[in-house]
């Protein structure tokens, strides 16, 4: 239940972040918070990531309820007691349902977390993007923790391996 908890915490504040920025700002506008580092932009996406496959709402409509059966199917059967696991798992489940949300009430996700890194001007994000990311890098911390532990149990301390 804590990992669906994870879930709607990050869909509230998606939600909310992108209801102030479509209800104070005006597309385009920037605020700068560090300049020329971190700024508050109003931006629409109709497309995925970066704006690939723009105008493809069928194609996310259908993934991402793919994705979200699947991560509430991985939150059921493997989380259970794998906290990091079930973390991961929370946090890419409220990414995928905010901007699941976007496309489905607006026809286009709202993004605004404005970056340029080492001078590099990143795509324009949201608060689900940064959900999904930070899960998707939990979930890999995992896997090679889990690859580590089975490859300890198969060869043992002094690299021998055991059947």
């Amino acid at each position: 239940m804590f990992y669906y908890l994870i879930a709607i915490l990050i869909i509230l504040l998606d939600q909310f972040t992108k209801w102030l920025i479509v209800s104070k700002m005006t597309f385009g506008d920037s605020i700068p918070i560090i300049n020329n580092v971190l700024y508050i932009t109003s931006h629409r996406n109709r497309g995925a990531a970066w704006g690939i496959l723009q105008g493809q709402m069928w194609l996310f409509y259908a993934i991402t309820l793919v994705v979200i059966i699947a991560i509430i199917y991985y939150i059921q059967k493997a989380a259970k007691g794998k906290w990091l696991l079930g973390i991961s798992l929370g946090l890419m489940l409220g990414g995928a349902i905010g901007n699941f949300l976007d496309r489905v009430i607006r026809k286009e996700v709202v993004d605004f977390i404005h970056t340029y890194i080492l001078g590099y001007n990143f795509p324009v994000f949201n608060i689900a993007d940064s959900s999904l990311c930070i899960g998707v890098v939990l979930l890999m911390i995992v896997m090679l923790r889990d690859e580590r532990e089975t490859k300890e149990k198969s060869y043992g301390e002094n690299g021998t391996h055991h059947s």
